[in-house]
């Protein structure tokens, strides 16, 4: 990480015990809302929102083989959060790997890039319930707000 990066640590995120996120009533999509105490954090609790609607997260449990690092970059914070989102849905789509744990280790404000790490289970249909399945990600009404010890995101998922 070069010295201008800002590093903000390590933020873990689990989809155990109180989860940081909360679906809202959108037409025909679906509205993530999540939160952290600060952006890193908050954008792993959007990746496990978006992950339980395609698939409980309770059915699902961390094996050890089932892990993978995730990169994205933007340009700002919003294609940073569109970028990592997408990603995350490109993994499950290809690669079958639902993230129960997503752990920000990297978010680097200068370059708009972020490096995390996500652990799991890898989905299998009649083992694993089938939730609602997510298309894409979108910009309609992408918000972020950001105050010290706190972040929330709304995101639009297409359904």
């Amino acid at each position: 990480m070069s010295s201008a990066a800002a590093s903000v640590g390590r933020y873990r995120t689990e989809a155990e015990g109180d989860a940081c996120y909360e679906y809202l009533d959108h037409t025909a999509d679906i509205q993530i809302h999540s939160w952290g105490r600060d952006l890193g954090e908050a954008m792993a609790n959007a990746g496990l929102a978006m992950y339980n609607y395609m698939t409980p997260l309770s059915g699902i449990s961390i094996e050890p083989s089932c892990s993978r690092e995730i990169e994205a970059e933007g340009h700002d914070e919003e294609s940073l959060l569109f970028a990592f989102l997408d990603e995350l849905l490109f993994i499950f789509h290809t690669e079958f790997l639902v993230c129960k744990r997503i752990t920000v280790t990297e978010l680097d404000r200068s370059s708009w890039s972020l490096k995390a790490h996500g652990e799991g289970q890898m989905f299998e249909r009649g083992k694993h319930a089938s939730g609602t399945e997510v298309k894409a990600i979108t910009y309609s009404n992408m918000q972020i707000r950001e105050q010290t010890g706190d972040a929330e995101i709304f995101v639009i998922v297409d359904i």
